[in-house]
C-alpha cells in the first residue's frame, strides 16, 4: 500500500488553486477524526490563551491546522515547520493567495530545531511515530515554549496504530520508525524533556476505528489498487459519509479505555 504517494498525489490535484486547496482543507476536517479532537482541544485552550498567542505547528504537512487558526484567530502569530520543502513552497504561496499574513513557513528539522522561550502552545499532529529521535524533539520544544505552555501532541498507540499487516510486519501507513506509543511511555518521555504536567488518552476508540476504516483505508486502498476507481469513490462516500460523520462524534466525544491514537496534552 503506498499511502504517502497517493496523499501527496491527492494534495498536488487540490493545490492547483486556492479554492481546490480550501476545499481540501474543509474535507480534511470533515473525514479526518484526528482533526476532530484537534479541534476540539485547541477549542479548550483558546478559552485561557493569550489574544496574540504564537504557535509552533511542528511538522506542518499540507497546512491545514495553521490555516484553521490563522483564518479563526487573525491576532495569532502561527509558525509552520517542516522537513519537506515542497510543503513549504505551497503553504507559503496559499497563505499569501489568501491574504493570511499571520502564518508562514521555514524549513526545520525538529530533531535540531530550538527558538527558546518563543511560543504559547506548540501542535505536533502525525509527526513523532516518524523521528526515531523523539526525546530530542520533546526537549527542543519544551525550551521553545514560553512557562505555561502547551503542547499537544496526536499519534498513533501502541494498540494498532499503524495498521500493521498481519503476517507482513509492514505499517499500513508506511514511514513509522515505531508503531505507535505505549501510553504511559510517551508520558514517561515527555516528563524525562522536562514536561511538568502531563495528559493522555486514547483516541479512535472502537467508533473511531470503524469510521477510519470507512473513510479513509477502504478508499486508499482503492485508489492504491487503480486510479480509475477515484470516479465511483463520490458515490462511496454518499453511503458512508453520514455514518463516518456520527461515528467521528461518538469517538471525540466518548472516553474510551483503549484505541489506536493517542491525543496527549503536556505543559511548560
Amino acid at each position: 500500500m503506498e499511502y504517502d504517494p497517493i496523499k501527496n498525489k491527492l494534495g498536488g490535484f487540490f493545490n492547483k488553486s486556492p479554492f481546490l486547496r480550501k476545499t481540501f482543507y474543509s474535507l480534511l476536517d470533515l473525514l479526518l477524526l484526528r482533526t476532530w479532537h484537534i479541534h476540539k482541544q485547541i477549542n479548550i485552550w483558546e478559552k485561557t490563551a493569550p489574544k496574540d498567542a504564537k504557535i509552533l505547528d511542528a511538522g506542518m504537512g499540507f497546512g491545514q491546522y495553521s490555516f484553521w487558526m490563522a483564518s479563526k484567530h487573525p491576532n495569532w502569530s502561527i509558525f509552520g515547520v517542516d522537513v519537506k520543502h515542497e510543503q513549504i513552497a505551497d503553504c507559503t504561496k496559499f497563505f499569501g493567495e489568501v491574504g493570511l499574513k499571520n502564518a508562514k513557513f521555514e524549513y526545520a528539522d525538529l530533531t535540531a530545531f530550538t527558538h527558546p522561550d518563543t511560543y504559547d502552545f506548540a501542535l505536533s499532529v502525525d509527526v513523532m511515530e516518524h523521528i526515531l529521535e523523539d526525546v530530542q524533539v520533546f526537549k527542543n520544544i519544551y525550551a521553545s515554549l514560553h512557562k505555561g505552555g502547551m503542547l499537544l501532541i496526536s499519534t498513533p498507540s501502541d494498540q494498532g496504530g499503524s495498521d500493521v499487516e498481519e503476517g507482513s510486519g509492514e505499517s499500513f501507513i508506511g514511514e513509522h520508525v515505531r508503531n505507535g506509543y505505549n501510553i504511559n511511555e510517551i508520558q514517561d518521555k515527555l516528563k524525562t524533556a522536562g514536561f511538568s504536567k502531563i495528559e493522555a488518552k486514547y483516541s479512535y476508540g472502537k467508533p473511531g476505528h470503524i469510521s477510519w476504516v470507512l473513510s479513509m483505508k477502504y478508499p486508499m486502498k482503492m485508489l492504491s489498487a487503480s486510479k480509475a476507481l477515484l470516479i465511483i469513490l463520490p458515490f462511496y462516500y454518499l453511503i458512508t459519509f453520514p455514518f463516518a460523520l456520527v461515528l467521528n462524534a461518538m469517538d471525540r466525544d466518548g472516553n474510551h479505555t483503549t484505541g489506536t491514537g493517542l491525543i496527549v496534552k503536556a505543559w511548560k
